[in-house]
């Protein structure tokens, strides 16, 4: 396979694993979409607290649509409504806080804001982006009270990768303990967790990433993100790239590996995502990032083909 993938229609994927629209629709009886939102947070990797810059990668504008001066929590909600409904016809939502470290900040500051969102007509729950070094009881119980009013809660972990010197490299300020901690504290409390793992890190081969998902199931998720590194501009990465100490994984690789980790997964895990994006005014490699619907069929013909 080359290259280039010849553009599908968008949306025509037809997914040989249970992915998040599919379990949502049958949980609802109806599409339920996640609607990302920023609400401000910052991070202990660019606070001071555990470090400044933040992740070598980490750009906020590469995955909040909500980067630059965020609107108020309902005003993001509303307007990720029409788009939504424009697109797909959904009336239900989950409020997904996704901006940086969702998590950092007492438990009683959190209430109001996860309040405010859940106070919106059809947000019938919460997915909460956090790193897994801050998300302590508090916050965790908190969620569960959330979850036993009959919310639909997830938890979702950035843990990237299990291997601690990967997370070193690209200056991520946790380890595999931290997360391994911050997992099974969540799910023993029944919580459901969603594991975000990244495909490409500097250093790592594609038998690393199948080595991290081995250890992640083998504690338990209930759900699991993949998406490639990508560079975009104003990164510690992207200035590594220029000087070419880094190369991205390519399109053929990373399709070969996420249908290795497909394979891998339990039936019962939920797939959210298999590619990340990033807005094209700030994407600098791969390209292919930016081809998403074209990747997630060329990755389900890999599935039924072999």
């Amino acid at each position: 396979m080359s290259e280039a993938i010849t553009p599908l229609e968008k949306g025509r994927v037809q997914h040989p694993y249970l992915s998040f629209g599919q379990y949502m629709q049958k949980k609802h009886g109806e599409r339920v979409h996640k609607l990302s939102l920023n609400a401000s947070f910052t991070c202990p990797n660019r606070d001071g607290t555990k470090g400044i810059g933040g992740c070598t990668f980490c750009n906020i504008a590469s995955f909040s649509p909500n980067a630059k001066a965020p609107d108020s929590i309902e005003t993001q909600i509303s307007q990720g409504k029409a788009v939504i409904a424009r697109r797909t016809g959904a009336k239900k939502f989950l409020a997904y806080f996704q901006a940086y470290t969702n998590t950092y900040d007492d438990a009683e500051n959190l209430r109001q804001l996860y309040d405010r969102a859940l106070a919106v007509e059809n947000v019938i729950g919460l997915s909460i982006g956090t790193r897994p070094d801050c998300v302590p009881d508090a916050v965790l119980d908190l969620l569960v009270e959330y979850q036993n009013q009959g919310y639909d809660i997830w938890l979702e972990l950035g843990l990237q990768s299990a291997f601690d010197e990967s997370l070193a490299r690209v200056n991520r300020g946790h380890g595999w303990a931290e997360y391994e901690d911050a997992c099974t504290r969540a799910r023993n409390k029944g919580l459901k967790v969603c594991t975000h793992l990244i495909v490409g890190l500097p250093g790592e081969t594609p038998e690393d990433s199948l080595v991290s998902l081995e250890k992640v199931l083998a504690l338990g998720t209930d759900g699991i993100k993949f998406h490639p590194l990508h560079i975009v501009k104003g990164t510690q990465l992207a200035r590594e790239w220029k000087r070419g100490e880094y190369q991205p994984v390519e399109l053929t690789e990373y399709i070969k590996t996420i249908v290795k980790l497909i394979r891998m997964l339990p039936k019962d895990v939920i797939v959210h995502r298999l590619i990340g994006t990033a807005s094209e005014d700030i994407l600098l490699a791969p390209a292919w990032c930016s081809k998403k619907w074209s990747v997630l069929n060329e990755i389900s013909r890999q599935l039924q083909i072999s």
